[in-house]
């Protein structure tokens, strides 16, 4: 059995058996006992197409499912205190083949159950949708393996009696992986290749504007990563980035994916924002950038979500668009202090200083020097982040130095 075929169909495996009555844990422990079958039998006999028993496997879908199905089986057999559902689940008739649908896409929605947390479901989704080990999600996020097994655990058992019989909610599932997205590249897992892929795959299952909107804008912002940082680990601003490094074949691909899309006259947050980061990709350098078709996708953006994070990122197009005055004037209207305009990162982390930075900014585009130092500086004092602490103390720097000419 190909090795490189678990990771792909796991989720629809693990669906399988919870729509015949297993609850989730129990069904991930017994597809992954199935696959460690599968990998004891690939090693017995090495072709391909063996099931161990000279027998090919011409179905890797149905054998898997066969044989966690009886991992189950077994398994609820030995436990004592189950012998209840044992019974219920023994006189039910022997489920014939899986059916040919898919199953991947309540998974899906089950990892985004709206009982989970953010980190939790996201977790969740990399464990049971993305297939990848605990050790490599703990890895992602730098915590201990132990740290990450618990927050699994607790969130198969939020699932376990969640019945995949509703239709599930399309956005939350957008977030999540958004989440992922967002959380980028860390230890041996780049999550957001992860995330591409995982939305790739629900883009082939369900047919929604936004869901081809999240995976335009993941695309867009993906094909800028190789510029975003110096040989020395820096960020790189937008304005400031060698767009010759930019991927021409991922702008275009999401291009082309928002505009058919837009097409469908079904606009979403996660289409509006690739609209903007498609703006930003067509143009040729930094000076030509469309501000004022920005600025517009930003107020369709603001009635959509009408979001904290929206509005300051509008105030930095109104900034670009029609002088910093005009931004500065648009910032005033966010209360840096309010508990809404405290910018958290997708993780759940610390507040991020977007607010004072963009002040700072601002200020400095206006020509007040002195002012956009101060406001760097306070900025870099609650910085996430060594990379973006470093990032704005050398604004600070910078201006300070001019300052002293």
């Amino acid at each position: 059995m190909d090795e490189a075929l678990p990771r792909s169909l796991t989720p629809s495996v693990i669906a399988v058996l919870v729509r015949r009555g297993a609850d989730f844990a129990a069904a991930e422990d017994a597809v992954q006992d199935a696959l460690v079958e599968a990998l004891r039998v690939g090693a017995a006999d090495p072709s391909p197409s063996s099931s161990g028993s000279g027998h090919p496997v011409r179905d890797t879908k149905g054998w898997l499912v066969t044989v966690a199905w009886r991992k189950f089986l077994d398994a609820t057999r030995a436990d004592a205190a189950r012998r209840r559902r044992e019974k219920r689940v023994e006189e039910e008739p022997a489920p014939g083949p899986p059916p040919a649908v898919d199953d991947t896409l309540q998974l899906y929605f089950l990892c985004a159950h709206p009982s989970l947390t953010p980190a939790s479901a996201v977790a969740l989704t990399l464990r049971a949708v993305g297939g990848l080990t605990t050790r490599q999600i703990a890895q992602a996020y730098l915590v201990p393996e132990s740290t990450m097994a618990q927050r699994i655990s607790r969130a198969k058992r939020t699932v376990s009696g969640v019945r995949l019989d509703r239709p599930g909610d399309v956005a939350t599932v957008l977030r999540v992986l958004y989440l992922v997205f967002n959380e980028g590249y860390s230890g041996d897992v780049d999550l957001a290749a992860e995330a591409i892929r995982l939305t790739r795959q629900l883009a082939a299952r369900i047919d929604h504007p936004e869901v081809a909107g999240l995976l335009a804008l993941m695309l867009l912002h993906h094909a800028r990563r190789a510029a975003r940082t110096a040989s020395d680990g820096s960020l790189v601003p937008l304005a400031e980035q060698d767009r010759g490094r930019w991927d021409t074949a991922l702008i275009a691909e999401g291009v082309g994916i928002l505009q058919a899309a837009l097409a469908r006259d079904r606009l979403g947050e996660f289409q509006a924002q690739a609209a903007i980061a498609a703006l930003h990709a067509d143009a040729p350098t930094a000076e030509e950038t469309d501000w004022v078709q920005i600025v517009e996708w930003y107020d369709e953006l603001t009635r959509l979500t009408d979001s904290p994070v929206v509005r300051l990122n509008r105030a930095v197009a109104v900034g670009e668009a029609d002088g910093p005055r005009a931004g500065l004037a648009a910032l005033s209207e966010l209360d840096a202090s309010s508990p809404s305009s405290r910018l958290r990162s997708s993780s759940g982390g610390h507040p991020v200083p977007r607010h004072t930075a963009v002040a700072a900014y601002l200020h400095e585009r206006d020509g007040d020097l002195a002012t956009a130092a101060r406001l760097y500086a306070e900025a870099a004092h609650k910085a996430p982040n060594l990379a973006e602490r470093d990032h704005l103390m050398r604004q600070a720097a910078r201006l300070n130095a001019r300052r002293d000419r």
